[in-house]
């Protein structure tokens, strides 16, 4: 994704670009001026200075799709439902938790941080609950055109990276990702999220194993406070 600074340290090295050829300017190729005396284009082709300006200020501005997302701030409680026994007809571990989400960057960005107990087997091979900790930080990318999300946890020491698109329709994101749990064991994901309303949304984890995909996980959000 191409960042604010990303796109200041392009527009610094084109401006020292021109400053150069402007010091040398019997061997600087030749460059086309605008009405007003500046140069249209970089002599690579690239927009001059001002109009990459223009550009990353327009780029850095909020619209509707940052609104979707500050929607979901505030306070919520979870119930998680997770199928990971190879058993089709295993019922479900279930658990719940909390979720906090809140803007930042002035609303570029949204952070989920979320608290939860999970059923895991400890060393003797027993299931116990442990302690989970999980935060994302979303956005919507307006170079890219699309809803991008990254999360982290105390189950793991990777990052997932994923991109989405929303359905205003249905009131779906859906989000794209991969998984590598164990080295080479990468695992194709899909995440659909529905906003039932303003108080109450559900998200569906599918997982691709040997071409088939099948949900492993769902999660019921509900604002602190509703029922």
């Amino acid at each position: 994704m191409k960042t604010l600074m990303s796109l200041i340290t392009a527009l610094f090295a084109t401006l020292i670009a021109s400053s150069s050829f402007a010091q040398s300017p019997g061997t600087s190729p030749a460059v086309g001026t605008a009405p007003g005396g500046a140069a249209a284009t970089a002599p690579t082709g690239q927009p001059n200075p001002e109009e990459m300006m223009k550009q990353m200020m327009e780029m850095s501005k909020l619209n509707e799709n940052h609104k979707l997302l500050a929607d979901m701030n505030g306070s919520w409680n979870y119930t998680i439902k997770m199928w990971m026994s190879p058993d089709p007809n295993a019922q479900p571990q279930q658990s719940k938790g909390t979720a906090s989400r809140k803007s930042a960057m002035g609303g570029r960005y949204f952070t989920m941080d979320v608290t939860g107990k999970l059923q895991m087997p400890g060393e003797d091979g027993k299931m116990k609950d442990m302690q989970f900790k999980g935060m994302a930080i979303e956005g919507y990318d307006n170079v890219k055109k699309k809803f991008v999300s990254s999360w982290i946890d105390n189950m793991g020491t990777g990052i997932q990276y994923s991109e989405g698109t929303y359905d205003p329709a249905s009131k779906t994101f859906t989000f794209s990702s991969e998984m590598e749990m164990m080295p080479g064991m990468k695992t194709p994901v899909r995440e659909v999220l529905k906003m039932t309303d303003k108080d109450h949304m559900m998200m569906e984890w599918y997982e691709t194993h040997g071409g088939q995909e099948k949900k492993t996980m769902e999660i019921a959000y509900t604002r602190a406070g509703k029922k």
